[in-house]
């Protein structure tokens, strides 16, 4: 009997396989089995980058770029988490950016609301140019 380890088990029987009774022993899951479902985060603390829920961005022509600029923030310790990953969402963008056919855009377009340009969408995010002073907003939480 033969078998190859994927997400799945796949087992290949012999007519002589299915004659004789089964010797199959099941096993206890393995906590570290990284095709194993346990979320985004594996019980040690690591990345699961095969998670359905990361959508296939570890794959793919930028998936280095998403995997390193993920990782940054995920193990960032800074004190606004992942400020000091920039220069790798940066890159990753840019790497999306020569693949639009695999990682469209949004239309801002598309969900901007009418009402003239005076009117800012509701999930603007403030920023700064280099030559002004930083945007900067108020966090209740920390009053």
């Amino acid at each position: 009997m033969s078998y190859i380890k994927s997400k799945d088990r796949i087992i290949f029987v012999t007519k002589e396989d299915h004659e004789a009774p089964s010797n199959a022993e099941l096993i206890e899951d393995d906590p570290n089995d990284p095709y194993e479902d346990h979320g985004l985060i594996l019980p040690n603390g690591d990345i699961n980058w095969n998670c359905p829920c990361l959508g296939g961005m570890a794959s793919g022509p930028c998936g280095q770029q998403f995997k390193d600029a993920f990782s940054c923030f995920h193990y960032s310790k800074e004190e606004v988490k992942g400020s000091d990953c920039v220069e790798n969402f940066q890159s990753m963008q840019e790497c999306m950016q020569k693949y639009p056919e695999l990682y469209p855009q949004e239309d801002d377009n598309d969900s901007a609301p009418s009402g003239g340009a005076d009117t800012a969408p509701t999930d603007s995010v403030p920023t700064s140019s280099p030559d002004s002073t930083p945007a900067t907003t108020e966090n209740p939480a920390a009053s």
